[in-house]
């Protein structure tokens, strides 16, 4: 176990959490406003099919997050989709993501889903192996697509 392991902690998010989520999210690639994130957060948090978990360290505050919620489709059993995961580059590699993602598997885990899935952009290399050593497996390329509404 790291230095950094044995002092960082995982626990829910709460709604305070917004401005270090909000950074981590514009670290992704995703920016948000405090104020935005904090309404996402108000809308996510209390949802049962979703989870949003952090991992944190005294005196650095949240240094990375993971949201993770159910997904209910017609052609697959029951199961968890990860939305988003970023630990902050400058804590990376040190054992917070693995930590984040094993809470992620045993929430799901206990809603009764029986697998996990991800999405992780083809310029994310390093995600991908990061997925892969925790036993995700390649099993489908495609294209994404979106509308504005």
């Amino acid at each position: 176990m790291s230095q950094l392991t044995a002092k960082v902690k995982i626990r829910r998010a709460h709604r305070s959490d917004s401005a270090q989520i909000a950074e981590l999210s514009t670290q992704l690639g995703y920016p948000a406003t405090i104020r935005e994130m904090a309404g996402r957060l108000s809308l996510v948090i209390p949802h049962r099919d979703s989870a949003v978990f952090v991992a944190f360290t005294a005196p650095a505050g949240v240094i990375g997050w993971l949201h993770v919620s159910v997904t209910r489709l017609l052609e697959v059993p029951l199961r968890a989709e990860l939305n988003g995961l970023v630990v902050d580059d400058k804590r990376r590699s040190l054992g917070a993501g693995a930590m984040l993602l094993a809470a992620a598997e045993r929430w799901a885990k206990s809603q009764g889903c029986k697998s996990v899935s991800v999405r992780s952009n083809v310029i994310r290399g390093r995600a991908h192996a990061f997925y892969e050593r925790h036993g995700y497996e390649h099993y489908k390329t495609q294209k994404a697509f979106r509308k504005i509404l």
